[in-house]
């Protein structure tokens, strides 16, 4: 560049475009100083922005105390012979099933076709409260199986569902017992069916009352 007085001396020529290149590196370090601030400050308002959502999205993770996956403790859980629909409903006030304990005993181990065999019954109160019962053959369930349980031959309740009530009042370890007759012949729900006499071989018998199911007794007929 020319002066209007004509060119200017070498030295003051260098000196200005010295300061001319200091003022541009000092211009390009200030644009380069806020460009790194301005991304710093970007990415630290993202981490916040991440740390903030993470915060607010834990709590949903969290199942609540009512979920509906878990039990309400305020419903009722079903027992085992209403969820099956097995045995009748235990009237209120009367003994709970987990009071009671069921045996079924033989009369002899062996019978001879056309012998009717006897079942004896004992139901005992293994609790240590006194309590009362029905404990009526309508609700006392006597069945006879195979030997290995998987096939049933007949039930005192299929031909008579209803019987008269029997209530029991039991002490702690008190014991009632029942005597039941087997006519030998087969049975089918409602009484449905021919009843034939049962071919000799092993069976064995088992009693309820309610859901207190007594373990499998054997005996065979011969």
């Amino acid at each position: 560049m020319l002066e209007p007085n004509g060119p200017l001396p070498p030295e003051i020529y260098w000196r200005r475009r010295a300061a001319a290149i200091g003022a541009l590196v000092i211009a390009l370090a200030l644009v380069i100083w806020g460009a790194f601030a301005l991304l710093k400050g970007g990415g630290d308002h993202k981490a916040d922005a991440k740390a903030a959502t993470s915060s607010s999205a834990a709590p949903t993770n969290k199942p609540a105390a009512s979920s509906s996956g878990a039990p309400d403790a305020s419903s009722p859980k079903p027992s085992a012979a209403t969820s099956s629909g097995a045995a009748p409903a235990v009237a209120q006030g009367q003994c709970p099933d987990q009071s009671l304990a069921v045996k079924v005993t033989v009369g002899q181990p062996t019978y001879k076709t056309g012998e009717q065999p006897q079942f004896g019954i004992v139901i005992t109160n293994i609790s240590s409260a006194a309590c009362e019962r029905d404990m009526g053959s309508g609700l006392q369930l006597v069945q006879v199986q195979s030997l290995d349980g998987q096939r049933k031959l007949w039930s005192s309740t299929d031909c008579y569902p209803d019987g008269t009530p029997d209530m029991r009042s039991l002490a702690p370890g008190q014991q009632a017992a029942f005597t039941v007759t087997w006519s030998g012949s087969t049975s089918q729900p409602n009484c449905a069916g021919e009843r034939v006499p049962v071919p000799s071989g092993p069976y064995t018998v088992v009693a309820q009352l309610g859901s207190v199911r007594s373990a499998p007794e054997p005996f065979n007929i011969a």
